[in-house]
């Protein structure tokens, strides 16, 4: 029997111990409880009667007035993008035009994308770290809770799951700027990424739906706005460069002014205020910025070192990808390219992953302006 570890349900975010197939379906029926009204009943029917449903069981709810709905589960070991149309066919044919009648996805843990390819399939999903999704018509019902973006049971070594690291910022930094197909041998010269590196990499997009290789190796279709925001989950602009804090005494506005009088190759302006030169979500208050010298640039700028009240953040690089093409505004402010500017945004604080889904936004449709 496949077995996974599964979050604490009482929220402590813990592991509880090694868990079997039927444990995780006891998990999924709990989850729900928590999750819906008291006057709602949910079941589990782990045996299924009809066994040519080839389901793994049958999550049964009942709603206040007495109507029924019943959830054919397939319990997944792993799930990627490319096995949700065979998953979904399966689903459509137990289902045999009865509306009561639905699938849900039940996993140790479902990426992102797999979640997304769920739902656009029409399919409800349950995964241990407390990721949910079931939308019903009949009877009305729709449970959604949000649960782990990143597999947290991924073991010790070189992690398969992931696009962290100097290679993986090289490469998705040269497969998103950069339009057209790509055959291998051609990306590992551009990315200047290992040989090895690359082969990972694109293992790991097409394995999430990002990247789609045809014959003799050929990247053709690439996902460039999906491969940002997974790329911004393992990359985070605060989590993995060296970032201090600092104030601009007399405002934001001022430190600009002295950026854009700046006219050394030694930073990079990234975050809202360089979105700001494509899509202006709205005013900045706060400055990012990357710089080989943190203290040297704060000095030339004048800006003090802040415990609170912070309004500039100077980040060293930790790879030379991230302020690959940078370039001047007409104003004279360096910024970064928009590619690094989005993926900075997407995890950033506050209203920062709005702003960076509005510059996504501007890039799809303006490609031919940056890419």
């Amino acid at each position: 029997m496949e077995s996974w570890y599964y979050l604490n349900m009482s929220g402590s975010g813990g592991a509880r111990e090694l868990a079997t197939e039927g444990q995780l379906v006891s998990a999924i029926e709990e989850m729900l409880r928590q999750r819906l009204p008291s006057s709602w009943s949910v079941g589990i029917e782990r045996e299924p009667q009809n066994r040519a449903a080839r389901c793994d069981a049958n999550l049964l709810l009942r709603s206040p007035d007495g109507r029924s709905y019943a959830l054919d589960v397939e319990v997944k070991r792993t799930v990627q993008p490319r096995d949700v149309s065979r998953i979904a066919q399966n689903f459509e044919s137990n289902r045999r035009g009865d509306k009561r009648q639905g699938g849900v996805v039940a996993a140790r843990y479902l990426s992102p994308s797999v979640r997304s390819s769920l739902i656009d399939a029409g399919l409800s999903y349950i995964d241990g770290t407390g990721n949910v999704y079931i939308r019903m018509d009949e009877p009305a019902l729709y449970v959604a809770d949000r649960g782990a973006d990143k597999d947290p049971w991924i073991g010790p070594g070189r992690p398969k799951g992931s696009l962290k690291g100097a290679p993986a910022a090289r490469i998705v930094r040269t497969l998103v700027d950069r339009p057209g197909s790509w055959k291998v041998r051609e990306l590992i010269s551009a990315s200047g990424a290992s040989t090895g590196s690359v082969y990972r990499v694109l293992e790991f997009l097409e394995a999430e739906g990002l990247v789609v290789r045809g014959q003799r190796g050929l990247i053709g279709d690439v996902n460039w706005s999906e491969i940002v925001r997974r790329w911004s989950l393992d990359y985070q602009f605060l989590r993995t460069n060296a970032v201090t804090n600092w104030i601009a005494v007399r405002g934001v506005d001022s430190a600009i002014d002295r950026a854009a009088k700046d006219d050394s190759e030694s930073y990079a302006v990234t975050g809202s205020v360089a979105a700001a030169t494509w899509s202006e979500y709205a005013p900045a208050r706060s400055l990012m910025v990357y710089a080989d010298e943190p203290n040297v640039l704060a000095d030339k700028w004048g800006l003090r070192p802040a415990e609170s009240g912070t309004n500039v953040l100077i980040a060293e690089p930790a790879y030379s990808a991230l302020t690959v093409g940078a370039r001047r505004r007409a104003d004279g402010l360096r910024i970064a390219a928009p590619t690094q500017v989005v993926t900075d945004l997407l995890t950033g604080p506050g209203r920062a992953p709005s702003e960076g889904e509005e510059l996504i936004n501007w890039m799809e449709a303006n490609e031919s302006a940056w890419r």
